[in-house]
Parts: C-alpha cells; sequence; structure tokens
C-alpha cells in the first residue's frame, strides 16, 4: 500500500520542483542511484519500469526507501495498462505515471487514491485528464511542445499543473524557461542520471549534481 497519500506527493512535486527517473536492472546500483538522488535532497524518485522483471527492482528498491530513506516518495512510470498499475500499487508505488492518457489506469489509482500522472499531448487529452480526476498531468514529451505550449496552456486554465519531462535539462536557462512558463515540476531523466554517472558509478558527482540542479529550481519558483 502507498505511503503517501496523493495530496502528500502533489504537495512534495510542487516543493521540490522536480522528479528525477531512473531505471536500471541492477538493484544494488539502484539503491546507490537512490541514496545519492536523496543525499542530494530529491524527495521523488520516478522508477521507469521499461526491463524485463522490472517489478522485482522496483519492489527492492521500495523496501530500501522505506527502511532506509525517510520521506523517499517512490513512483514508477512508463506504465501502460491497468494490470501494471495493480501491480506496483500492490508493491507500494505512492504515483503512477503514464506516457498516454488511459482512462483504466485511472480508475484503479482512483479507487485506491493514488496519484497518477498521464502524457498528454493536447488541451483535449489534459481536459480529459482532469475531468477523470487528474492532479497533475505529465506534458511527453516535453521538447516536442516546449515552454511555449505550457504558457499557452495556463492562460486559460491557471489551476492545470504540468509535469513536462523530455526536454528537461539541469541548464539554468533550460529550467527557468519551464518555470516561468509556470510547470509546477520537471521530470528529469538522462540529463540528470546520466549513462556516463552510471557508467562511472559516480554517485557523489550525481548527489552534487542533485543538490545543485534544486538549488536552482528554488531560486526560479
Amino acid at each position: 500500500m502507498a505511503q503517501y497519500s496523493r495530496i502528500e506527493v502533489i504537495q512534495a512535486m510542487k516543493d521540490t520542483g522536480m522528479v528525477p527517473l531512473f531505471y536500471h536492472p541492477d538493484v544494488e546500483l539502484g539503491k546507490k542511484v537512490l541514496k545519492a538522488c536523496y543525499d542530494g535532497g530529491a524527495r521523488l524518485l520516478e522508477f521507469t519500469a521499461r526491463g524485463d522483471f522490472a517489478y522485482e527492482v522496483f519492489l527492492e528498491l521500495n523496501k530500501y526507501a522505506i527502511k532506509e530513506l525517510p520521506g523517499m516518495i517512490m513512483g514508477v512510470g512508463s506504465i501502460t495498462d491497468a494490470a501494471a498499475a495493480s501491480l506496483f500499487i500492490q508493491m507500494g508505488a505512492n504515483f503512477i505515471v503514464t506516457p498516454s492518457l488511459r482512462e483504466d489506469i485511472a480508475k484503479v489509482c482512483n479507487r485506491r487514491k493514488v496519484l497518477w500522472s498521464p502524457g498528454c499531448g493536447s488541451l483535449t487529452e489534459i481536459n480529459a485528464a482532469e475531468e477523470l480526476g487528474c492532479e497533475l498531468v505529465k506534458l511527453f514529451p516535453g521538447s516536442t511542445y516546449g515552454p511555449g505550449f505550457v504558457k499557452a496552456i495556463k492562460g486559460p486554465q491557471p489551476w492545470t499543473s504540468v509535469m513536462p519531462t523530455g526536454g528537461v535539462s539541469t541548464d539554468k536557462d533550460n529550467l527557468k524557461g519551464w518555470f516561468d512558463a509556470g510547470v509546477t515540476c520537471v521530470g528529469m531523466g538522462s540529463k540528470l542520471i546520466s549513462k556516463t554517472i552510471l557508467e562511472n558509478k559516480d554517485y557523489n558527482g550525481l548527489r552534487q549534481l542533485v543538490a545543485s540542479t534544486l538549488e536552482t529550481i528554488k531560486s526560479l519558483q
């Protein structure tokens, strides 16, 4: 069962302004990445469950977070059907992120009061998601739309909360563009937890990068 309510999750997203995205099949490597993000100040992590037996990896990482990292909110991304959402919710996922808008996933998550964030690419999809109870829409891929799309949406719909994923980097100018447009938070994957960091096992470097990125975001919120 989720350790955090959807209200607590969305509040953490607003407060920190960033959700790191990460997947790797190695549990022990995952724990080190998770610890580095936590020590850098991150309080959320989206495990992008894209590989075979990813549920086994997430289960161990979530157990580790609950036991060793108080206040760390673990969620799961790249979920494409209700069955997968149910499975990860049983493993304690605190939020579910999907690449597209799926009503079946919305129902599963709402039934358990778990925050879900669907990938949307139009105002029509965003409206449909919000009618299904969505607190935060994922703009995906963010690089296709850009901050201008967010600003245009926030004009007639200032209540809409947006998290762009894809096309978001640690660069201050990039982050400033998104936050000036009105995003609630940003999702950041390989631009934050890079292949180089993982290959070199540079967990201290990752901790420092997370901390400096969060500091930049705080100055922009």
